[in-house]
């Protein structure tokens, strides 16, 4: 794997659980030497992932529209950083610099961010895997609530298993490398691009 996109919130959440998190799965990307593709930010759990990161050695490159950054949110000190146009670029370069996808607890944009990756992937659009940090349950009901989709004949069975989810980050990134590595992976149908 080149790199892991993390989505995750632009707030630390209500427990300090969310940052504790963060920070150890900074370490497990960088123990693997996996640099992280994330947002952009300074703030909230972006920031605490990207500063971690960095602070062990790592790779750090952010995304982030011109937008946010004028609002004085982006990351001054990252490997590198991309400014782009609008959320629709940001969320394509993303796409494009990993080889993998981790949701850490978050808000609205989080889970946007997470369901576009599984879409994609359920339309053969990449073949990157995508996972869910679940951090102290967060994620429980969302969990339960693809499965009530598949139960309802929404989600086939196979694009529900697209969706993985650990609750220990160097469990994840296990699950993630092994995916990736047991797919070959191609650029996608051009017809669905």
């Amino acid at each position: 794997m080149r790199a892991i996109a993390v989505y995750c919130g632009a707030s630390h959440g209500a427990s300090p659980r969310y940052a504790e998190a963060a920070r150890a799965l900074a370490q497990q990307m960088v123990a693997r030497k996996l640099p992280l593709v994330y947002g952009g930010g300074n703030v909230g759990l972006m920031g605490v992932i990207a500063d971690e990161v960095l602070r062990l050695g790592g790779e750090v490159t952010g995304v982030i529209p011109r937008a946010l950054v004028e609002r004085e949110v982006g990351h001054a000190g990252l490997t590198r950083l991309f400014v782009v146009k609008d959320m629709h670029e940001r969320k394509a370069m993303m796409s494009d610099l990993a080889d993998g996808f981790i949701a850490m607890p978050g808000g609205m944009g989080t889970l946007e961010e997470l369901f576009e990756m599984l879409t994609w992937s359920q339309l053969g659009i990449h073949t990157k895997p995508v996972g869910l940090l679940n951090v102290d349950g967060f994620y429980d009901r969302l969990i339960d609530f693809v499965a009530h989709q598949n139960r309802e004949g929404f989600v086939q069975d196979r694009h529900a298993q697209l969706m993985m989810s650990e609750s220990d980050p160097g469990a994840l990134v296990e699950r993630l490398q092994a995916a990736f590595a047991a797919v070959p992976q191609v650029r996608g149908n051009p017809d669905l691009r």
